[in-house]
C-alpha cells in the first residue's frame, strides 16, 4: 500500500515526521513529492499511488486518469474545491477533507485582521475598539465557533446565521441566532465570512447584501475568493466611503481595490488562514489517520464526494 504526499507547498518537517509515523506504523509505504512545480511530475508520481495526501494542489480529471490504483485522496484542510469531485467519483476514488484541524488558526487570523483594520492599519491615527461591537458570523461551522469563542474574550455582541445549523445549536454556544443573511448584515457592524464556495454561494456576497451593513461596516473574508461578487463590491465601496473590506484571499481585482480604496481595503499576499505550524501538523496527521482508517476499516466519516 503506497501513500503519496504530493505538496507543491510542503508540510513542515515535523508534520512529515508524524505523518510517516502514522503511515509506516500501519505497515504502509510513504512517498513524498514536494515542490514538484510542473504538473507532469505529479502525473508521473501518482501512477502507482493507492492513497494521496494533498494541500491546495489541483487534483483534476487528468490526475485521476493517471492514478490507476488510487483509492482515496485526503485534502489536509477544510476546503476541497481544488479537487474535482465528479472526476473522483467517476474513477471510484473516495475524497475526504480534515475539518476542524485549521479552525483555530483561521479564527485567530480573523481577529489579527480585525484589530489591524479598526486601528486604521496602524497608520498612527485614532481607531476604534472591538469591545461592544456587533459581530456577525456568516456560517457557524468549526471556524465560526472558534471565532465566537475568541469574540467573547473581546467583549463583542455576537450573532450568527447558518442555513444548516439549528438555532438551538447556535444559541447553546452563547451566540444570538438570526433568521436570514439579510438580518445578519443589517444587525452587525462587522461580518466575518465562513461559507464554502458552492454553486449556491459563489458571488452571493454582493451589492445588495453587503449594502445592508450599517455605517462603518466591515466585511472580513477568510473563506473563499469565489463567494465575493467583486464588481458589485467595488460598486458598493465606490458609493459608500464608510465600508471596509479585509481578506486573506487576494481578489482578482486586487489592484483596483488598492487604487480606489486606500485605507479601507487590505489583502494578505496569499491565503494564510491555516498557515500556522500547529494547523500544518494537525491537518497532516489527521489526513494520515483517515487514510489508515479507510484502508483498514472502510471508514468514510469525512467523505465529501458521492
Amino acid at each position: 500500500m503506497k501513500v503519496l504526499v504530493a505538496t507543491d507547498k510542503p508540510f513542515a518537517k515535523v508534520a512529515i515526521d508524524q505523518i510517516r509515523e502514522v503511515i509506516e506504523g500501519a505497515g504502509f509505504e510513504l512517498a513524498l513529492l514536494e515542490k514538484y512545480g510542473d504538473k507532469a511530475n505529479l502525473l508521473n508520481a501518482v501512477t502507482d499511488a493507492e492513497a494521496l495526501i494533498v494541500r491546495s494542489d489541483i487534483i483534476d480529471a487528468e490526475v485521476f486518469d493517471a492514478a490507476k490504483k488510487l483509492k482515496i485522496v485526503v485534502r489536509a484542510g477544510a476546503g476541497y474545491d481544488n479537487i474535482d469531485l465528479a472526476a473522483a467519483t467517476a474513477h471510484g476514488v473516495c475524497v475526504m477533507n480534515t475539518p476542524g484541524q485549521n479552525s483555530n488558526a483561521v479564527a485567530e487570523l480573523v481577529f489579527g485582521l480585525l484589530v489591524y483594520t479598526v486601528r486604521n492599519f496602524y497608520n498612527g491615527t485614532s481607531g476604534t475598539e472591538l469591545k461592544g461591537k456587533r459581530l456577525g458570523i456568516h456560517a457557524f461551522g468549526n471556524v465560526g465557533r472558534n471565532v465566537a469563542r475568541i469574540a467573547k474574550g473581546f467583549g463583542m455582541e455576537i450573532y450568527a446565521y447558518d442555513a444548516f445549523c439549528p438555532k438551538e445549536a447556535i444559541e447553546n454556544e452563547g451566540v444570538k441566532a438570526v433568521g436570514s443573511t439579510e438580518e445578519l448584515y443589517e444587525k452587525c457592524d462587522i461580518v466575518s465570512l465562513h461559507i464554502p464556495a458552492t454553486a449556491e454561494t459563489k458571488n452571493s456576497i454582493n451589492y445588495a447584501l453587503v449594502g445592508k451593513l450599517p455605517k462603518g461596516g466591515i466585511l472580513i473574508n477568510t473563506a473563499r475568493k469565489e463567494v465575493i461578487n467583486e464588481p458589485e463590491l467595488i460598486k458598493l465601496m465606490t458609493e459608500r466611503s464608510d465600508i471596509r473590506y479585509v481578506t486573506d484571499i487576494m481578489p482578482a481585482a486586487h489592484q483596483e481595490f488598492c487604487e480606489k480604496f486606500a485605507g479601507r481595503y487590505f489583502s494578505t499576499p496569499k491565503k494564510m488562514g491555516a498557515q500556522t505550524a500547529e494547523a500544518n501538523i494537525n491537518a497532516g496527521i489527521a489526513a494520515a489517520k483517515q487514510i489508515v482508517a479507510f484502508i483498514n476499516e472502510g471508514c468514510e466519516r469525512f467523505k465529501v464526494n458521492k
